[in-house]
């Protein structure tokens, strides 16, 4: 079995919608730029020209006929693209990266919400992505509280922001689970609270990690 290698300077954000992923990357950003540290900010699907291509395909509305399976696998092409020609060159370099959603969202979503097998979703995860965050920050918030949050912003929500709450209750239940199983990768923040606190929740985890790292 290929072993996923870990990344110290890799950092990722999941979570529900309207969890506030926006506000805590911005927050992580600066206080690693305030340290000196070349940050690289990017996201998932996209990150690179061919992935962002992928993402419109993903998730524009009038692609709901789209199988799970088909789903799941643009999500990892990509990935794939994404980890080679963004997250990879920059770790090389010494950049600190910090990505808004990563492979833990295939198991949420498509494994939890979509219900695809789990054991193909880790199986791409060994051959096609190959790496694992050094930390997972998991911005949880109730379901329905997110889903207001996210109605009075989204005007146009995309295809996925369309699925009902019992999706996204799946899917929260995933990463919850997923938080639990791997408690030394993964840091649960109360995204309930006012956005500052949240950061500064964020922040102080990610102080503690590269204080470790140094």
């Amino acid at each position: 079995m290929t072993a996923l290698a870990r990344q110290p300077r890799f950092i990722t954000l999941e979570g529900g919608e309207g969890a506030g992923k926006s506000t805590v990357i911005a927050a992580l950003r600066d206080a690693l730029e305030e340290a000196g540290e070349d940050v690289v900010c990017t996201r998932e699907p996209g990150g690179t020209p061919l992935a962002e291509e992928i993402r419109g395909l993903l998730l524009e509305p009038h692609h709901e006929a789209a199988a799970p399976q088909a789903e799941l696998l643009l999500m990892f092409a990509a990935r794939a693209q994404h980890v080679r020609e963004t997250i990879l060159p920059a770790l090389r370099r010494g950049a600190w990266v910090i990505c808004d959603r990563f492979t833990d969202s295939s198991y949420a979503y498509q494994g939890g919400g979509r219900g695809l097998d789990v054991e193909f979703i880790a199986e791409l995860e060994r051959q096609v992505v190959g790496i694992v965050p050094a930390m997972t920050l998991l911005l949880d918030i109730d379901v329905h509280e997110g889903r207001v949050r996210t109605n009075t912003r989204d005007l146009w929500p995309d295809r996925i922001e369309r699925e009902q709450e019992d999706f996204f209750a799946r899917a929260r239940g995933v990463f919850l689970a997923r938080a639990a199983a791997e408690p030394g990768r993964f840091r649960v923040v109360d995204a309930s609270r006012v956005r500052e606190a949240v950061a500064a929740d964020a922040v102080s985890h990610l102080l503690a990690l590269r204080g470790s790292t140094r």
